[in-house]
Formats: structure tokens, C-alpha cells, sequence
């Protein structure tokens, strides 16, 4: 079996030396590939994530496509919670709706909580994407307690998370038990991806950018640090990742991050400072693949440079590749990267 800690990828996060910077994509499997549309017609999108073959197929099409330095598990981070048993979709254009939203107690106490029974799927599609990968390693993900918590108060996604807060503010005692229930859905989740064979787990907490520093502190990072404690004895890297967090990003790492995932608004430069000594993912800004190749690429530079300071680094957009991404030229990117 090939031995998956000499990867650039783990190489980097743990501060050793790389013959070049690795590089992956949030959201590469999926989104722009018209080998993935092709595969997903007709296929709604969480009857495609608890599709093993199709999630193994969705999972490895960028890695075949742009060679990239790690594979990202394809699933949706309220995956766990329709698998418990939760009434919810994804409506195209408008992303997961939940039929009946979280307002009180006996709301929360109405969700089950998450065992590998309940994501067969979920260790299946892992164990043979491990085979299929081979030296290449698999990231696995959960969507962290306040970005969960947040569809299931909205009922959707929201703008200002107004009903969110307004729990979160209003309502603590629902708030804290709320957060705890998803914060233990999300850790056993994780638990079952790398016990299945991932080599690295991803938080994504893609609505924290929404909380001031106090109440990020006071009322999520418990919960997102519960999540990272876990499965901190499994020895696997952990990321942690937030949209609009960059006053957040010291406490993001304090949570329990072994890498901390930046997005494109903060540079390199001012969050390698404040994370401390961990390595660091990100942060070409996504819309920067639809530039001419020499300005992304200049820009792409200037990422890499930056990241030198840092313990270590994974390069990466600062946040999803958009759906009119050109592949063609995110296989120049990818190429420029790693020869850089």
C-alpha cells in the first residue's frame, strides 16, 4: 500500500520539506466538470452523495482531471443530518430547505444522534476510494455546528442569519444544546470517514464570517472545538476553514486546528501571524481563474511567496470553485503550482 504520509500534502501540514507546494480545490469534485454533470443528470444531489460508486467516480474526476494533491470526499454538509433522519432537501438554485425548522428544545431532542449505521454509504465509497487513490491521500469533511445549526433555524440559507442569532442571543439554553447535538453528529461523522481510510478531515464553517470576535468565542468555538478535539486521537490532520473569518482566524486555530484555511479576503501575510505555528491552506480568490492565465498565475506566485513564512502550506482558492470555472484553466493553475 502506498505510503500516504510521504504525500506533499501531509508532508506540508507537518512543516517538512516538499519538492513543491500542494494543491487542492474546495469543491473541485463537482460544480464545473462536464464529466460530473454527465454523471449527475437526472440524479438528485444527496440521492447522489449516498451513491457509493457515484461518489467514488465524482471524488477521483479531478484528480485524474488536474492531478491535483489530494482528493476531497464529495458529499454536502447536511449529508449527517438527512442520514438521522432529519426532513430536508437540496433545491436547486437555493441550496438545503428544511421542512420543519429548529425553534425549541424538544426540536433538538427530536434529532438522533449520528452512528456509522447510519452512512453506510459514507464508509463504503471511502474504503473504495482509498484503493482507487493510492499514493494520492482523501480529505474527508463536516459542515462545523454554527454553519449546520444555521439552515436548520432559517430553514434555508440565509443572509443575515437573523433568526440564527436571534436564538443564539435569545435563546441560549436552545442555542448551546442545538450546537452540542450537531457539534456530536459532525465529530461521529468524522470519526466514521477516517476510520474508513481518510488521511485528513476539513470543518468547514462557511457563515462564522457572520459573528463578531466575542460571540464567536462565547457561543460557536466550544462547540467547533468539541468537533476537532473528537478526533484528535486519531492522528489524522485537521483543517479548519471559515468564510469572511478573518478577525476570527487566531480563534480558529485556537479551536483545535492543525491547519487553518483562509479565505481570499485576508492575505496570506497578515493570517500567518496570528494562527501561530501551523501550516496554512488558501488563498487565490476564485474569480481569479477567470482572469488571463498570466495575471492568475502572478497572483498565484504571490500566494506561494507568502506562504513560506507559515509552518506549512497547501495551496488552495479562498473559497469553492464557482460553477462557470473553465477546467482547462484550472489545470494551467494547478500545473503552474506544482511546478513553481
Amino acid at each position: 500500500m502506498a505510503d500516504l504520509r510521504d504525500s506533499a500534502f501531509l508532508r506540508a501540514i507537518r512543516g517538512e520539506p516538499v519538492a513543491h507546494t500542494p494543491v487542492w480545490y474546495m469543491r473541485q469534485a463537482g460544480r464545473s466538470l462536464p464529466e460530473y454533470l454527465k454523471v449527475r443528470e437526472g440524479v438528485g444531489m444527496l440521492e447522489s452523495c449516498m451513491n457509493p460508486d457515484l461518489v467514488t467516480e465524482i471524488t477521483l474526476q479531478p484528480v485524474r482531471r488536474y492531478g491535483v494533491d489530494a482528493a476531497i470526499f464529495y458529499a454536502d454538509i447536511v449529508l449527517p443530518l438527512k442520514a438521522v433522519g432529519v426532513d430536508l432537501d437540496i433545491v436547486p438554485g437555493v441550496g438545503p430547505v428544511v421542512a420543519r425548522p429548529v425553534r425549541a428544545l424538544e426540536d433538538v431532542a427530536a434529532i438522533p444522534d449520528l452512528t456509522p449505521e447510519h452512512v453506510p454509504f459514507t464508509s463504503a465509497a471511502i474504503r473504495s476510494l482509498v484503493g482507487e487513490l493510492g499514493p494520492t491521500p482523501l480529505i474527508g469533511f463536516a459542515g462545523a455546528p454554527f454553519t449546520v445549526a444555521s439552515y436548520l433555524v432559517e430553514g434555508g440559507p440565509s443572509k443575515d442569519h437573523a433568526l440564527t442569532k436571534a436564538m443564539m442571543f435569545g435563546a441560549p439554553d436552545v442555542w448551546d444544546a442545538l450546537l452540542r447535538k450537531i457539534a456530536g453528529i459532525a465529530a461521529a461523522y468524522l470519526r466514521v470517514q477516517v476510520e474508513a481510510g481518510a488521511s485528513a478531515v476539513q470543518l468547514f464553517d462557511s457563515w462564522a464570517g457572520a459573528l463578531t470576535t466575542d460571540d464567536y468565542r462565547r457561543s460557536v468555538m466550544p462547540h467547533s472545538a468539541a468537533v476537532l478535539a473528537a478526533v484528535g486521537d486519531l492522528g489524522v490532520p485537521r483543517i479548519h476553514f471559515g468564510v469572511g473569518t478573518g478577525s476570527l482566524l487566531g480563534l480558529m486555530a485556537e479551536a483545535g486546528a492543525d491547519v487553518v484555511g483562509v479565505d481570499w479576503r485576508t492575505p496570506l501575510a497578515s493570517a500567518i501571524p496570528v494562527v501561530g505555528d501551523r501550516a496554512v491552506q488558501g488563498n487565490l480568490d476564485p474569480t481569479l481563474v477567470f482572469a488571463p492565465t498570466e495575471v492568475m498565475t502572478a497572483r498565484a506566485a504571490e500566494i506561494i511567496e507568502a506562504g513560506r513564512a507559515a509552518k506549512g502550506h497547501v495551496f488552495n482558492l479562498g473559497h469553492g470553485v464557482l460553477p462557470a470555472t473553465d477546467p482547462d484553466q484550472l489545470k494551467r493553475l494547478t500545473e503552474f503550482v506544482q511546478g513553481y
